[in-house]
Parts: structure tokens; C-alpha cells; sequence
């Protein structure tokens, strides 16, 4: 076995595995900070909903379109003068935050209208029968009622923040990423390849197996 990992620098291999853990909980923490809100007014705006604005709903819709509809190794490049603007970097783990949250805030704030559309009506018409302004109805009847799917919808994306970071490794973004493409792929390195690749699978169960508890535990109560 340790001739088999002959090209494995385990020094280099716990670095890369920070990074990729420190863009992922920073990107998904931006995504659902800007993400949730335009769920939650993209389900407003909506037919027949709170705040309906047919105009305003289909602006947003567009423009959340357009932005999913990019491939992520495009959007890496042409961000990149943005993304230099905003951290003074277009490489490693800071140059890779800004498209990472550009690629998955309409993904995840796309999840939160389809959660929030699956609230019973009902509920939504019972508030404001009591009364309940808008905030309020947000508060106290949409978000805990879509609890469940909201969390799901978080595990979802940070899924594909997962599938993005080692995606980012193309361009220089540092993470597990980097280190298959640079030792794995170019330099033909096999055994850093495979590591590099069980650790993601790793990472990935980790996070839909921690989801799929927090859904049952919510579920349950």
C-alpha cells in the first residue's frame, strides 16, 4: 500500500481538504443568506400569492434562469474580473467564493420557492384572516411549515458547492480539486487521483446523510 501511495503528500493532501472545506461553508453560507430571501420573494411575487407581481416575478425568474442555466466552468472565467475587483484574487480559496455563490444562489433560491409552494394554502389564508401581515406570515407560517424541505433544499446545494469546488480546481481555485487536476490529471498521478476522489465521495455522504437526519428529526416533531 505505501508503494502504491508513493505520490501522496499527506501534508498536501490535509490542506487541500481544508480549503475545500473552507469554501464550502463559506459559499453556502452566502448562498443561503442571498438565496432564501429571493426564494421567499420569488414565491411573493407569484400567481395568486401575497405580494403577486407578474412583471417583477418574471424579471427575477429570468435573470435566476440565465444564471442556472450557465455552466459553472464559464461562469469561473467570466467572473473573473469581478471576482478580482471584489478579493483582490481570481485563484485559490478567496478567488473562488464570488462565482461559487453566483452559481448556486438562483439553484438554491429556486429549491426554496418549490418548498415554500408546498405549503397548504390554507394555512396561508388562515394568517391573514387573523390579521397576520405579510412579515409575519413569512415568519411564523412559511418557514416553519417549509422547514423540512428548506433544510433539504440546503443539503441539496451544498452537494453541488461540492461539485463546484473541485470544479474551480480547473482555473487554480485551490481544494481537493486542484490537487487531482495539478498532481492527479496533469502529472498522471493516479493515487493522489483516487484519494482525492474517495475524499469527496466521503464529504458528499457526510453532508446528505447529516440532511437526511435533520429532515427526519424535524419531521418527527
Amino acid at each position: 500500500m505505501s508503494e502504491w501511495l508513493v505520490n501522496l503528500d499527506w501534508g498536501e493532501v490535509g490542506q487541500a481538504s481544508l480549503e475545500t472545506l473552507s469554501m464550502l461553508a463559506a459559499a453556502l453560507g452566502f448562498t443561503v443568506l442571498l438565496g432564501l430571501p429571493l426564494g421567499v420573494l420569488l414565491y411573493l411575487t407569484g400567481q395568486r400569492q401575497l405580494l403577486a407581481s407578474p412583471v417583477l416575478y418574471r424579471v427575477m425568474s429570468l435573470l435566476v434562469n440565465v444564471l442556472r442555466s450557465l455552466p459553472f466552468i464559464i461562469l469561473l472565467i467570466v467572473l473573473i474580473p469581478v471576482t478580482t475587483l471584489l478579493t483582490g484574487t481570481s485563484l485559490g480559496v478567496r478567488g473562488t467564493i464570488p462565482p461559487l455563490v453566483v452559481g448556486c444562489t438562483p439553484f438554491f433560491a429556486r429549491l426554496v420557492e418549490t418548498a415554500l409552494r408546498e405549503v397548504d394554502r390554507g394555512l396561508v389564508e388562515a394568517s391573514q384572516a387573523m390579521g397576520g401581515s405579510t412579515w409575519q406570515i413569512i415568519r411564523y407560517t412559511l418557514l416553519p411549515e417549509s422547514r423540512t424541505g428548506l433544510i433539504a433544499a440546503v443539503t441539496v446545494t451544498a452537494i453541488v458547492l461540492v461539485d463546484y469546488t473541485a470544479m474551480a480546481g480547473v482555473i487554480g481555485g485551490g481544494g481537493l480539486g486542484d490537487l487531482a487536476i495539478r498532481f492527479g490529471y496533469q502529472r498522471f498521478q493516479t493515487d493522489v487521483m483516487v484519494v482525492t476522489v474517495l475524499l469527496l465521495i466521503l464529504l458528499v455522504q457526510a453532508l446528505q446523510m447529516s440532511g437526511d437526519r435533520l429532515v427526519r428529526h424535524f419531521t418527527r416533531r
